[in-house]
């Protein structure tokens, strides 16, 4: 199998060092670019499996690469990193077409969850008929907008197959009560407990058995995963 090939946009070398080491020790194949100009000329030459991008750098800043890649019908997979907390800044990478944003400082095995999570939501897209999306024994009519479990149809409402779809685009990636509340309702002010109903509804239409579920995941202090691998 090829190793996934990585591309890694930042102006800081410390940051660069620390993310191709981490790669590499994944097995991954890692290039690095210190600047934008850099990167757009390296993807004008190449393509990857991700690109991990920094907001923040001198000569051109991660939205504008990202809006360039964009522009002309590049989808590859968009890790941003960025030094800012505010959540506008997290809101306007992802308006813009990032897959995935984290903040410095990090932790190296929860960017590398991202990573692999990133990729393997690209390659299912990509083996994937066009309208639909496959996850272990659950496929997605995006046409249809219905969804089935080794063939038989769930019985979903609207905003269970909302938030079923969102899990289902992000295999094996932990999201917090918040951002599905964001993602799913597209509001800020989280209610806890409107996530904790709609999680139990969805487990009682796709688990055997909800209580122990093997789908639809808690991770404790965290949030939720949705991980089908058979």
């Amino acid at each position: 199998m090829a190793k996934e090939k990585i591309l890694v946009v930042d102006d800081e070398l410390s940051v660069r060092l620390a993310l191709r080491t981490a790669f590499i020790r994944e097995g991954m194949e890692v290039t690095e670019a210190s600047g934008g100009y850099e990167a757009m000329n390296t993807l004008e030459k190449e393509q990857f499996d991700l690109i991990v991008l920094d907001v923040m750098m001198s000569d051109m800043d991660g939205y504008s690469i990202l809006q360039r890649l964009r522009g002309k019908g590049d989808m590859t997979p968009v890790l941003m990193l960025s030094g800012r907390q505010e959540d506008v800044d997290q809101v306007l990478g992802l308006g813009m077409g990032a897959d995935d944003y984290l903040t410095k400082p990090f932790r190296l095995p929860v960017l590398i969850q991202k990573v692999k999570a990133l990729i393997r939501r690209n390659r299912i897209y990509s083996q994937s008929h066009m309208n639909e999306i496959s996850v272990g024994p659950f496929r997605f009519d995006l046409m249809k907008l219905e969804c089935s479990k080794d063939g038989q149809a769930l019985n979903f409402t609207a905003r269970e197959l909302l938030l079923f779809r969102f899990f289902m685009e992000h295999p094996g990636q932990v999201f917090t009560k918040e951002q599905l509340y964001h993602q799913v309702w597209n509001e800020n002010l989280v209610d806890d407990n409107t996530i904790m109903v709609y999680i139990k509804r969805v487990r009682d239409k796709i688990e055997e058995d909800a209580r122990n579920p093997r789908y639809l995941k808690t991770v404790r202090g965290l949030g939720y995963l949705f991980d089908a691998k058979e």
